[in-house]
């Protein structure tokens, strides 16, 4: 439902959003994120805001090294909650949230807790899939350029 806000705190140019300062939108909502959940409930967000910061400085030799496209679903309880893009195939590279905007090459579905080991280093991808703890669908191969540039980024 529309909800109005008043006496917000003014927000400065490159201040994002406050986790509180989000509203549940109702069916304007993104289908991938219909739980009233706000963002500072999700562990990965975080990291997807890093690593998007770290694919802005890097971007252009991601591109050339990668060359693909990777849409992530995080799940909870089997449902998707969010859902992030990788777009290193084009221009300097792009992460944002949300569907892929061109078709992904590598689509994952991933519960939250499993994402967070993953990129942690704290789980092996390959025998995380093989165990079924995730699935993979499109070209599969390329996780392992995936799983590099997490591991660049956890370099930084």
């Amino acid at each position: 439902m529309w909800k109005r806000i008043d006496h917000q705190p003014k927000i400065k140019a490159g201040d994002g959003p406050q986790a509180a300062q989000l509203k549940e939108l109702g069916a304007a909502q993104e289908p991938a994120m219909s739980h009233a959940l706000e963002l500072s409930e999700f562990q990965s967000f975080p990291v997807f805001e890093d690593i998007s910061h770290h694919i802005k400085e890097e971007g252009a030799q991601l591109v050339k090294k990668v060359n693909a496209i990777f849409q992530l679903d995080i799940t909870k309880d089997g449902k998707t909650i969010l859902q992030w893009t990788i777009d290193l195939k084009n221009g300097s590279g792009d992460m944002y949230p949300g569907p892929a905007r061109l078709p992904a090459d590598t689509i994952f579905t991933i519960p939250e807790p499993i994402f967070m080991e993953l990129v942690l280093g704290k789980m092996n991808p390959q025998k995380a899939f093989l165990a079924g703890k995730f699935k993979v669908s499109g070209k599969v191969l390329l996780g392992q350029k995936l799983e590099r540039v997490f591991k660049d980024w956890a370099k930084f």
